[in-house]
């Protein structure tokens, strides 16, 4: 969409590199992309333009001019993201693929200490699909804690760079330990087990949002006060 959006703006056929690959479904409130252009128009252009062509559950929050050879994939040093669970006895409406509804209280503390067995570099192959053969599963994390606001329960993760549906299938196997069906002896068993697809079930997507991506550099000067 975003490049069909800029070929109507601008009239040149752009491909669009994006800094975090995400599920159908996932939302991404920090995403980040870049793309070559030979066109003259302004950085404001850029966002009040593609804005107008593109629907209304997209939109462009600022545009930088960054050198040609800055990678925004591969010089991005972490990924945040967020998991969000309504944790009641109804569903909510207004969160209808939003979160992800969980009936039955869920125990913060323990999923908590299961969180530690995420921290560090390590080889996260237990959370990974079985149908992604031959993937290097060695991440770095960063942070991994799950909080309590009212009727929300949030995970939050950072890392180096996530495995396809590394959160998901950590939401999965940190819920059952929420409800007491894992220990967190168990949860490490699984981290250290290194066995692909033995975490889950994978929550679903509607749930998961890519908050942020973390660069070494600022680009705030360069956005022309947008």
């Amino acid at each position: 969409m975003v490049e069909r959006a800029l070929k109507k703006l601008s009239g040149e056929r752009l491909r669009v590199l994006m800094a975090s690959r995400t599920d159908a479904g996932v939302h991404a409130q920090g995403q980040v992309i870049s793309f070559r252009t030979h066109s003259t128009l302004s950085l404001l252009a850029y966002v009040r333009g593609v804005n107008y062509y593109l629907p209304e559950d997209i939109a462009v929050k600022a545009a930088f001019r960054i050198d040609p050879d800055f990678d925004v994939r591969r010089r991005a040093v972490s990924r945040e993201y967020r998991y969000t669970i309504v944790n009641r006895p109804t569903r909510s409406p207004l969160l209808r693929n939003r979160a992800y509804w969980v009936i039955g209280e869920l125990d913060i503390s323990a999923m908590n200490q299961a969180c530690q067995a995420l921290i560090g570099k390590k080889d996260f192959a237990s959370f990974a699909t079985k149908a992604e053969p031959n993937i290097r599963t060695v991440r770095e994390v960063y942070r991994a804690e799950v909080k309590r606001e009212g009727e929300l329960v949030i995970l939050e993760m950072t890392a180096n760079a996530f495995l396809p549906h590394q959160i998901r299938n950590t939401v999965g196997v940190l819920i059952r330990v929420g409800r007491g069906k894992v220990t967190v002896a168990d949860f490490n068993n699984i981290v250290q087990a290194k066995k692909p697809g033995l975490a889950g079930p994978t929550a679903p997507a509607g749930g998961l949002c890519l908050m942020k991506i973390n660069y070494p550099v600022s680009w705030g000067e360069n956005n022309e006060n947008l």
